[in-house]
């Protein structure tokens, strides 16, 4: 569908008239270059900035207009709300509350229509700003007259387009949550970082376009608040802020650990939340383990004062100093504060030991939907994301002795940096977390959301691997699995268009989804995987991946990563009908990681057959010794041939056994199933129990 198109079948009824003119202006594009004979001129050109000017002005004052007539609209509500919450504390029978019952319900359809018509400004503000992208490239490419980067300053200067709804967003999620619960909301601990709990949790991670992220907030909203650490303070963008400084060393011990999720492998990082001003810092260290050692991977954290952090990381500063003050005080229990220096002493004693420094920043600014105290589904959506070099392998000092770099703070999209020193992430990172023990099934609103068009589900995403990867190409030979295929579209059409937030002022029944052909070139699907060849490095393994076809984005990769190292987690599953044609491969000079989590279970099933192979060796040895009982040549022919047969069982088992135990410890992409060993014990079988009849036979004749 051409952008025209698309714009008309988006429409919003009650906008109809504030869109941009794109069918218009492409008209005044041809008609003025077929009445100048095909030449473009200054009186044309002239005349068509005019035009656009017109058509700006027009988007970006309705823009206000509409902006200023919802925040009118949230005030409004807020008092409305307030007032019932307030009168509703005050029932005294069944009769009176169940009046305030439905004001409550009215309350909540108010705020619906609100919702939508958040939803249905951002969609206005994103088509509008895409279509005067295209028509200004249209209008280069035919004029050859170059307007765009001019007339972009224009765009930016009436940045209708860059709003930030957040605030909005946070102040829709509190109203919603007091008119869902009828003014009594969940309530518990909100403290920035959260605290370590010891649930089982199951984690995935999915990619949200930009063209989404609003949408995908709103629908979150209406089930889930969004979880704010200070609710006596007014929200700022400041507070979603958080920054992570990554470390390693010039082997990249830890990011191939990481990538390759080897036994035990960690990434330390600093993070603060907020901007730089903030005084207090976590250092935190994430540690993987594997199955097959019945523990889980862990993530631990002590804070630390910013103006320590260069003396603890120079070992000027000790783990024992670090908790001086705490032990005094008293407020923490010996306990804890043995276990938080044990773990200071661990990571300092790494990060001097190895030569560990900071190497890259990320940051991003966090949404988090969750209810307070409760922490059984958690869901986080992560925008704005960048990663940073902090690293002096090139010869470039840019922290300066410093443990960060300072030229930089919460001022996205760091302008000021040179663009091989930053990744800016095309996507936003959705994450969401459930609790999973005692059987409990996800929510019914999560399973449709994260098998909607809405997100891309990428497994094992990593924000460090990802920034390392892209950031020092010539420090790194392998890459994560997801990196070649950047550059595919993981938009996808609207499978169900009852779902997500529903316009009643739309023109028809064709959704946003649907997008240009020009703009989704090759665009978003799913894609299948070749493995060819496996390899070790430092005891761990990867998968090349060959160019593939009959896929897009991620799909048949994550169908077999799934398969073959994840439980089935159906809520998971990408819905079918969304797999387009795609190609990719690994850049050259570089291999692609694919890691493989294996379940101590098939250890213990390689053990098993071993074992059967073993009964069978020992059934044949039991027929050689019975047949050689019968004392007569024939007899003890045949018994050397079951002696052999059980022979060349065991041999031939144990060697299978090494093979498949090694390859498995050392997650090699080979093929486990035999297809040689049963054959073969049939043939000898059949040879043993042929050569018994023959002599037989012979001796009779």
């Amino acid at each position: 569908m051409k952008f025209g198109e698309t714009l008309k079948s988006s429409l919003i009824k009650d906008y109809a008239y504030y869109y941009i003119r794109y069918d218009e202006l492409k008209h005044v594009l041809k008609k003025g270059l077929e009445s100048n004979y095909g030449k473009w001129n200054n009186t044309l050109e002239e005349q068509f900035v005019d035009t656009m000017e017109q058509e700006l002005d027009k988007v970006y004052n309705f823009f206000k207009l509409k902006h200023k007539e919802i925040l009118r609209r949230v005030k409004e509500v807020e008092t409305l709300v307030e007032k019932t919450v307030q009168a509703s504390k005050n029932a005294v029978d069944i009769e009176e509350f169940e009046y305030f019952e439905q004001d409550f319900q009215d309350l909540e359809e108010e705020l619906s229509d609100i919702i939508g018509d958040v939803h249905d400004l951002n969609t206005f503000t994103r088509l509008n700003y895409i279509g005067f992208q295209k028509i200004l490239k249209k209008h280069d490419k035919l004029t050859k007259f170059i307007l765009k980067p001019i007339f972009q300053a224009r765009l930016n200067a009436k940045s209708f387009f860059k709003d930030n709804l957040d605030g909005l967003i946070v102040k829709l999620s509190k109203l919603y949550d007091l008119v869902r619960t009828k003014g009594n909301p969940v309530k518990g601990d909100s403290s920035a970082g959260g605290k370590m709990q010891n649930f089982v949790r199951q984690t995935t991670k999915y990619w949200v376009h930009p063209d989404n992220i609003t949408e995908l907030k709103l629908i979150i909203l209406k089930h889930l608040p969004v979880l704010v650490f200070n609710p006596n303070k007014e929200f700022e963008t400041e507070d979603s802020a958080i920054s992570s400084i990554y470390f390693d060393n010039r082997e990249m011990d830890l990011y191939y650990g990481r990538l390759l999720k080897t036994e035990g492998a960690e990434a330390i990082r600093i993070r603060w939340y907020g901007g730089m001003s903030t005084d207090t810092c976590f250092i935190e260290r994430k540690t993987h383990r594997e199955d097959w050692t019945g523990e889980k991977s862990v993530k631990a954290r002590f804070p630390i004062k910013e103006s320590k952090v260069n003396d603890f990381l120079h070992g000027q500063f000790t783990a024992k100093q670090l908790f001086e003050k705490a032990r005094k005080e008293g407020k923490k229990s010996t306990q804890e504060i043995d276990s938080l220096e044990r773990l200071a002493q661990e990571v300092q004693y790494r990060v001097l030991k190895d030569k560990m420094r900071p190497v890259v920043r990320t940051f991003y600014n966090r949404t988090a939907f969750q209810l307070p105290g409760d922490a059984r589904v958690r869901i986080s959506l992560d925008t704005e994301l960048s990663m940073i070099r902090e690293d002096n392998f090139d010869g470039i000092d840019r922290t300066h002795g410093n443990w960060r770099r300072m030229d930089i703070g919460v001022d996205y999209p760091f302008s000021q940096l040179p663009e091989s020193d930053i990744e800016r992430f095309p996507y936003a990172v959705l994450e969401v977390k459930l609790q999973t023990q005692m059987g409990q099934e996800p929510p019914q609103w999560v399973r449709e959301m994260v098998s909607s068009h809405l997100v891309e589900a990428v497994p094992k995403f990593s924000k460090f691997i990802h920034g390392t990867s892209t950031l020092l190409p010539e420090m790194v030979t392998l890459v994560p699995f997801w990196q070649p295929q950047m550059d595919i579209d993981i938009r996808k059409p609207k499978q169900d268009a009852s779902y997500g937030i529903i316009s009643k002022h739309r023109l028809n029944g064709i959704g946003h989804g649907e997008m240009d052909e020009e703009e989704l070139a090759g665009a978003a699907g799913y894609g299948s995987v070749v493995i060819n060849e496996s390899e070790n490095r430092t005891e761990s393994s990867f998968a090349s991946i060959s160019s593939t076809k009959n896929g897009g984005l991620l799909g048949p990769l994550i169908d077999w990563y799934k398969k073959a190292t994840l439980p089935d987690h159906s809520f998971n599953k990408v819905p079918e009908g969304t797999r387009f044609e795609s190609t990719f491969e690994a850049p050259p000079g570089k291999k692609i990681a694919v890691p493989v989590r294996v379940e101590p279970k098939v250890y213990f099933a390689t053990e098993r057959t071993f074992l059967s192979w073993l009964s069978i060796s020992l059934i044949f040895g039991a027929t050689a010794t019975t047949l050689m009982n019968y004392g007569d040549l024939v007899s003890l022919i045949t018994a050397g041939c079951f002696y052999l047969t059980a022979m060349l069982t065991i041999i031939y088992s144990s060697g299978v056994y090494v093979f498949r135990v090694f390859s498995i410890r050392n997650k090699r992409a080979v093929r486990y199933d035999d297809q040689l060993g049963p054959r073969l014990v049939c043939v000898a079988l059949a040879l043993s129990v042929g050569t018994s009849f023959l002599f037989r036979f012979l001796n009779w004749s």
